[in-house]
């Protein structure tokens, strides 16, 4: 199926790109805000925060230094908008401390890491797994790496490139092996599933209407 798969994706991405546009993602003003709201993201929606990134920039909190100080409990409700805020304070203190211990808080020096070296260490980290870690390494360190989520796997499983039981390291192996492995490609793919998936490819899809109908050959 490989050339077939090679097709599909292709297509796919010539379809969604002309209905959806350059997708300028992630939303961020610098790296550490993107890793910030990576680690946010798990389990809920990009409003709820944004909310919570608005109010830690408003407090003029927004930095390692800064969110280190503060007491744990003092952090969670800062971010209480993103949901499971006291479990999301949990793991942004393991990661805030896992940058400044690994590399002073310098986060070009993560940069100039190899990818898988960097990966592994990304997901030692408490909280940290292979969806916020790859967001991490994609979005917010220039990485070359395909990030996997609930909308790709529901995209890709919609249109036979995978069976429904297929898991992260193997939806992620067909990506990569069918699309040009260039960072900006991998990062406005998948910016492209996310848009499709939120207005049409839902739990509930709403085929009829959306630009990837009648793409399964």
């Amino acid at each position: 199926m490989t050339a077939k798969s090679k097709k599909i994706l292709e297509e796919m991405y010539a379809r969604l790109f002309r209905h959806f546009g350059p997708q300028h993602w992630w939303p961020g003003e610098t790296p550490f805000e993107v890793m910030v709201g990576a680690v946010l993201t798990q389990n809920t929606n990009w409003k709820n925060v944004e909310k919570a990134i608005a109010r830690l920039k408003s407090e003029g909190l927004l930095s390692i230094e800064a969110m280190r100080a503060l007491p744990e409990a003092s952090l969670a409700e800062r971010i209480r908008s993103a949901g499971y805020y006291n479990v999301k304070a949990k793991r942004l203190r393991a990661f805030l401390d896992f940058l400044q211990e690994r590399c002073g808080g310098n986060i070009d020096v993560l940069r100039a890491l190899p990818t898988p070296r960097l990966r592994e260490e990304l997901l030692a980290v408490k909280g940290i797994g292979k969806e916020t870690a790859d967001s991490i390494l994609l979005y917010a360190l220039g990485h070359p790496i395909f990030v996997v989520d609930a909308y790709t796997y529901r995209v890709f499983t919609r249109h036979y490139l995978a069976p429904e039981e297929t898991g992260y390291d193997e939806l992620q192996e067909i990506a990569t092996d069918h699309i040009p492995n260039e960072t900006a490609h991998y990062n406005e793919f998948h910016a492209l599933l996310v848009n499709v998936g939120k207005d049409f490819c839902a739990p509930k899809p709403k085929c009829e209407h959306c630009p990837l109908n009648g793409l399964n050959w």
